[in-house]
């Protein structure tokens, strides 16, 4: 390892510390929210996690659905919707607790309405299936633990990828039916590309020279791996 790169790492490094607080964990709580189907042309979601397990698909007929499992009292998320701009939180996630810590939201999204994900993700574990929603934008911030993300699909129209890794490993499943240009520069860890052709400064799948719909990824990667697979579903 470079020392150029140790204050990167040591910022890193002190953000996951923050996660730890004397505070003990309580009793398992189950909490879930519903939101109808409103009159709202597309909706704008944005998740905020500073630690646990994320999920987020679809199935169900709503607009939104989610069901949240903690132990921690301080952690109970926050749920705010107002047309079309939706945002869950973790509050006093900066703090984090000793002891068997647990939070696991699984969000699910509805098909048939544009959607912008937007996720802040600090530490622990993401899935996010993405791609059976009708997607207008995705951006991840991640801090440290592992991400999977599946665009895979059939996309009507073109849309945009943004993530920026952190500190562990994420692997995205490309589309195949549309054409993905995607871009990547990384800190100190891997960035590997599969089924993908090479082009530059940058990687295309077989479909993008002919596709109609494009998907426009790039990936910015810190310490640890990032895997960009494009192979047939």
């Amino acid at each position: 390892m470079r020392f150029k790169y140790l204050p990167v790492l040591g910022g890193i490094l002190l953000q996951a510390a923050c996660f730890v607080e004397r505070e003990p964990t309580g009793p398992t709580k189950y909490d879930s929210f519903a939101i109808e189907r409103d009159k709202s042309a597309q909706v704008n979601v944005n998740l905020e996690m500073g630690a646990g397990n994320l999920k987020v698909g679809t199935g169900t007929s709503k607009l939104a659905q989610a069901y949240f499992t903690y132990n921690v009292p301080s952690w109970k998320p926050v749920v705010d919707y107002s047309a079309g701009e939706l945002t869950i939180r973790q509050p006093g996630h900066g703090r984090a607790h000793i002891g068997n810590v647990k939070s696991e939201w699984d969000l699910r999204l509805g098909r048939q309405i544009p959607v912008d994900v937007h996720v802040h993700f600090g530490a622990g574990e993401a899935q996010l299936d993405l791609g059976s929603l009708d997607l207008r934008s995705v951006s991840v911030d991640m801090g440290v633990g592992k991400m999977q993300m599946d665009l895979r699909g059939d996309p009507t129209h073109d849309y945009d990828v943004r993530i920026n890794g952190g500190v562990g490993e994420a692997t995205v499943h490309l589309p195949t039916k549309a054409g993905v240009y995607a871009t990547a520069e990384g800190g100190i860890g891997e960035i590997r590309a599969v089924g993908l052709k090479k082009r530059n400064d940058h990687w295309v799948n077989d479909a993008y020279d002919t596709a109609r719909v494009k998907v426009r990824v790039d990936v910015k990667g810190g310490i640890g791996r990032i895997e960009l697979i494009g192979d047939a579903e």
